[in-house]
């Protein structure tokens, strides 16, 4: 598939809801969202039509209830809205979008020894390449 246009934070929190639900009818959708924060239904609806438009989603009949199912991968997503950021704020560079996130949003404990051992992996895996 091709370049999709990017979602809107609306957008991206229906999408986000309809990753977690599966294939879903808007009123199941606008219900588990309430549950969170107050969105109208016509809101919930809107976006959705606006993900089916933009490729993230896909709808068909049934009965006469109309059901959603994501077309694109929440994993896909985040990559290319990751990409495009890092390449619009950082001109590709992303050890500036690390260290923002470490000093403005802080590490935990637990979330340090994560980078600890993703570090230690990508240090075997270029250990390994090199003594090939």
């Amino acid at each position: 598939m091709g370049e999709r246009p990017a979602l809107s934070k609306g957008e991206m929190e229906v999408a986000r809801a309809l990753w977690q639900m599966g294939p879903a009818t808007v009123r199941a959708i606008h219900a588990a969202m309430t549950e969170q924060k107050a969105i109208d239904f016509a809101t919930v609806q809107t976006y959705l039509r606006r993900l089916e438009a933009k490729g993230y989603a896909t709808s068909k009949l049934d009965g006469r209830t109309r059901v959603y199912s994501a077309r694109a991968r929440a994993k896909t997503v985040i990559r290319e809205t990751v990409n495009d950021l890092v390449e619009r704020l950082f001109g590709g560079d992303t050890m500036p979008l690390m260290r923002h996130l470490i000093e403005e949003r802080g590490i935990t404990p637990d979330d340090l020894a994560e980078l600890r051992k993703l570090i230690d992996g990508l240090d075997d895996a270029n250990d390994t390449e090199v003594t090939s």
